[in-house]
């Protein structure tokens, strides 16, 4: 599970809403939903039977009351509008539990999940009860919610001087528009004092007109504060000498605030960067830039460190760069240095399409003098490779060796600026890197060939890496089994498994220690991995139902791991018998890898109380392994049939 709050992951909140939707406020909760059919496949003649299902939680009786919650934490800040979850433990099962006066159900082993309706601010609380015959022990749980300075409607005129933008910092190109916005009361007037002194509205962002009246209903006292934007182009915003102003206004009430000074960027030089791989475990193979599509974005390009692009903006801590006319994407601005005034900027034009044989890969190579910006997609028997800010000029393009994996490839001119390389296989596309050769000045395209496939003993002879999830981060369930503990033995037991198929099982880590995500990757692409497996627990962020959101779930980051993702869903879903959330595309470090194919599973939700006692069980813990197991075999059968037809 990859967490961007104590239990719950970005990746999670994308697939779970998208789906399922913000549940509605239950006043109590109600059991788990029955669970899914599973989809199973036709077994071997002589085969057992799979029986799909988890194992009944142990029953603790007598112990004595212990009352924990492990979510929320005291004071945790929570992000829910209506109904959120609580979970926890009392420490025996015969102990009922009253939250916030609605009784929970207590699982037998005294672990408990609620869904309830948030407590009512200003001081907001749970107040749990738990009850054994003449035992009592009683919690208050404060908690937050998000607090903005609150706007009235009369009064002494307040604005919220934080909520000014541009930050500070920014930089833009001196024509691009810019939008320059403050909350205010609705029934405040403001304006952008600009350098020559002329005043322009900013206008309200309340509905679709923009309607900035007071209905006269609303509470003087209430907050009535909105959004006021407008846009002007960064020029206007430049002159550290005469820096703009925002002029508020309200009745004879006025407030002026400072318009951070930004770095109008002209048109008539360019400023130029050289990127540079924040990570400081990979070598120069596994190096590179992540680009987003907007500032702190999810990841979509992967660069070469040194290559040279236009800066065009800076903003809270990303930077701007121009990979070619049509298209500008977002860096860390840690990870691009500023090359000196009056560098040019590199032209790149490429010679013939050189495609050169391996035993193991296959090599294209393009001279293009510099670094190009790139991107690589794969789609069945087709990588596409696009090349930005260059020019193609390919008189001759031999294949030489008469290669039995490169089919064709075919290029196009796709804009003056952008070059678009279609790589035809005889295979599906399997593996691929991205490479500099510095010798020849030219980008590498190294085509990976699938691996020779027993067909009756698929992953004899494979080298597969296996990834215990966590630490760092991870979910803790009920009973406060932690995420990177749980699935650390599920890991151990696919190892055994895999040796006992031929395999050479490669763990990411073999301790309980914390391993970072880009150390994982650069292990199995080192050691020549054939697959990659991450086993992950799932939990579900803040104001998600966590009764009718819960099943089994793996997910994938290239589209060539899409096959293995989906037999490794089948195959756990045959033995859980959960609901099945499918396969999904997630923007996933670990998976990030293009040298082979990559899946995370998110076996079972560890907030659920079966569910995290059935972590606890070895008897699941091996079902586990052997889903893992399976869907990997299978997805090798699968490779080896394409291959060979």
């Amino acid at each position: 599970m990859r967490h961007s709050s104590p239990l719950s992951s970005q990746t999670v909140r994308a697939v779970v809403l998208l789906l399922l939707g913000a549940a509605a406020c239950r006043p109590s909760p109600a059991p788990p939903a029955p669970a899914a059919r599973p989809s199973t496949s036709p077994l071997p003649l002589g085969a057992v039977p799979l029986v799909p299902g988890l194992p009944p939680i142990p029953e603790t009786r007598g112990a004595p009351v212990a009352l924990s919650v492990r979510y929320p934490s005291p004071n945790q800040l929570i992000t829910a509008r209506d109904s959120n979850f609580l979970l926890g433990s009392v420490g025996s099962g015969d102990v009922q539990l009253m939250i916030n006066g609605t009784p929970v159900p207590v699982a037998p082993n005294g672990a408990f999940l609620a869904w309830l309706p948030l407590p009512a601010a200003p001081l907001p609380r749970y107040e749990l009860i738990a009850v054994r015959g003449v035992d009592t022990v009683r919690r208050t749980l404060p908690v937050r919610y998000a607090a903005r300075r609150s706007l009235p409607a009369s009064g002494t005129l307040i604005v919220d001087s934080g909520s000014v933008l541009p930050a500070r910092g920014s930089w833009a190109l001196a024509d691009e528009l810019l939008r320059v916005s403050v909350r205010a009361p609705r029934n405040a007037a403001v304006h952008l004092i600009g350098p020559n002194g002329s005043p322009r509205p900013l206008r309200a962002m309340v509905g679709e007109a923009g309607e900035a009246v007071l209905e006269p209903s609303v509470d003087p006292t209430a907050d009535v504060g909105v959004q006021f934007a407008t846009e002007v182009p960064a020029a206007w915003l430049g002159d550290s000498a005469r820096p703009a102003q925002l002029l508020v206004t309200r009745n004879r009430d006025s407030l002026r605030l400072a318009v951070p000074t930004v770095r109008a960027l002209s048109r008539e030089t360019r400023v130029l960067g050289s990127l540079r791989s924040g990570n400081r475990v990979a070598s120069d193979t596994d190096a590179a830039v992540s680009a987003r599509t907007i500032v702190n974005g999810t990841y979509k390009w992967q660069l070469l460190p040194q290559t040279v692009l236009e800066v065009t903006a800076r903003q809270s801590g990303f930077t701007r760069v121009r990979l070619d006319e049509q298209l500008d994407v977002w860096v860390d601005s840690d990870e691009i240095a500023l090359l000196p005034e009056g560098t040019p900027l590199p032209r790149r034009v490429t010679g013939g399409f050189r495609v050169t044989p391996n035993t193991d890969y296959t090599d294209v190579r393009i001279a293009t003098g510099e670094r190009p910006a790139y991107h690589v997609e794969a789609e069945g028997r087709t990588l596409t490779l696009t090349l930005y800010g260059v020019q193609a000029n390919p008189e001759i393009s031999p294949l030489l060796g008469s290669d039995s994996l490169v089919r064709r490839i075919v290029w196009e001119q796709v804009t003056s600026q952008r070059v678009r390389l279609t790589v035809q296989l005889t295979q599906p596309a399997y593996g691929w890197l991205s490479l500099w050769d510095e010798q020849r000045r030219a980008f590498v395209l190294r085509v990976r060939r699938a691996p020779v496939i027993d067909a009756a003993r698929p992953l004899a002879g494979l080298t597969i890496a296996v990834d215990p999830g966590h630490p760092p981060a991870g979910s803790t369930g009920p009973t406060g089994l932690y995420e990177g503990d749980a699935v650390f033995p599920v890991g151990q037991l696919l190892v055994e498994m895999l040796r006992e198929r031929g395999a050479r099982p490669v763990i990411t880590r073999t301790s309980l220690a914390p391993v970072g995500l880009g150390e994982r990757g650069v292990l199995a692409r080192r050691e020549q991995a054939h697959a990659f497996i991450s086993v992950h627990l799932n939990a579900l962020p803040d104001g998600v139902n966590p009764f009718t959101a819960n099943g089994t779930s793996t997910l994938f980051y290239h589209n060539a791991s899409e096959p293995l993702a989906r037999e490794v869903q089948r195959s756990l879903q045959a033995r859980f018998g959960l609901r099945d959330l499918g396969v999904h595309y997630q923007n996933l470090a670990v998976a990030r890898p293009s040298w082979f194919p990559s899946a995370l599973a998110e076996g079972v939700f560890l907030m659920i109380p079966e569910q995290e006692a059935a972590m606890r069980n070895p008897a699941f813990q091996r079902k586990y392994a052997e889903g893992l197991l399976a869907g990997l075999e299978n997805y090798f059968r699968w490779l080896r049939a394409e291959t060979t037809r």
